[in-house]
């Protein structure tokens, strides 16, 4: 994808299977809306080829997308419209839809049924998005950073109810997230996607092999010191360390790495990489929070 002389995609390849939950990371401007906007048919490429349920977006008719759920970013229209009467309106559109009233059970708005849409908080908003997204049982869900605003309680509740989605009824879930223990939590498989390139790929597990980050050992010595230790290697430290002091170690503990350390890692060596080799917006897109580095 480019827009005149900037380039803001760069060949993705991917392939997202049937009935796994499939995260998109990257920092802000790597690319990952530009992506998600193109698979929905939102957005037009520059060039290459693109297949959604055996569809080219580009092209998709009503049918095609009726076969798909979308929880967009934000939304700014609906204001005036009571919840539960969206949501029933949006139900007879699809042929075998859920029953809307259950769905606001699902979504925790059962106390907002009989609000108008402008009146709800921003967390609550963004259930509705997905009560509304998943009312016509998609075969494939577009989830753009779905639980913005979200408490830890509704977080947990829409983590249950995507897992349920895939689990028992097959549906295929594409998800950007800035909330690393959200794609940890939810994802078969991740991509990062830095400076409008896929660099890694794969299941949480193996993302963390590939990485350079080393797991840290803590441990108490025995005049008390607290004392750490990084190492590629940990299982052969904690044996040193019960050689050393002929046995249990006092207040052992080995931390490995996280997605956060792999994501972390991956995105500040790409974008270093990109700004050695002079390619434009490395060092933004380097910022895990997507803002410009200070020169």
């Amino acid at each position: 994808m480019s827009y005149g002389s900037s380039h803001i995609l760069h060949g993705i390849d991917l392939d997202i299977r049937r009935g796994e939950i499939f995260a998109l990371l990257g920092p802000n401007g790597a690319g990952k809306t530009t992506t998600v906007e193109i698979l929905e048919g939102f957005r037009q490429r520059s060039a290459g080829e693109v297949s959604v349920l055996g569809t080219d977006p580009a092209h998709g008719g009503d049918a095609w997308r009726g076969r798909i759920g979308l929880v967009l970013q934000s939304w700014r229209d609906h204001r005036r419209w009571q919840v539960a009467e969206l949501l029933r309106h949006f139900a007879t559109y699809h042929p075998h839809p859920r029953d809307p009233d259950e769905l606001l059970s699902v979504v925790g708005l059962t106390e907002q049924a009989g609000r108008q849409v402008g009146q709800l908080s921003g967390g609550q908003r963004r259930r509705l998005d997905v009560a509304l997204a998943i009312v016509g049982r998609p075969e494939l869900l577009f989830l753009d950073e779905p639980t913005t605003g979200f408490d830890p309680e509704a977080r947990r509740h829409f983590h249950d109810l995507v897992e349920r989605l895939a689990r028992d009824e097959g549906v295929t879930v594409l998800l950007t997230t800035h909330d690393l223990f959200e794609a940890e939590r939810l994802a078969d498989r991740i991509a990062m996607l830095v400076n409008g390139r896929i660099r890694v790929c794969g299941t949480p597990s193996e993302l963390s092999r590939r990485a350079a980050a080393q797991a840290e050992v803590r441990w108490t010595a025995a005049d008390g010191t607290a004392r750490r230790e990084r190492s590629s290697d940990p299982s052969q430290l904690v044996w040193e360390l019960h050689q050393e002091t002929g046995g249990p170690v006092a207040g052992l503990e080995v931390r490995r790495p996280t997605l956060e350390d792999t994501y972390l890692h991956m995105v500040h060596q790409h974008a270093k990489d990109g700004a050695e080799a002079g390619i434009p917006g490395a060092q933004e897109a380097g910022a895990p929070d997507g803002r410009k580095r200070a020169a």
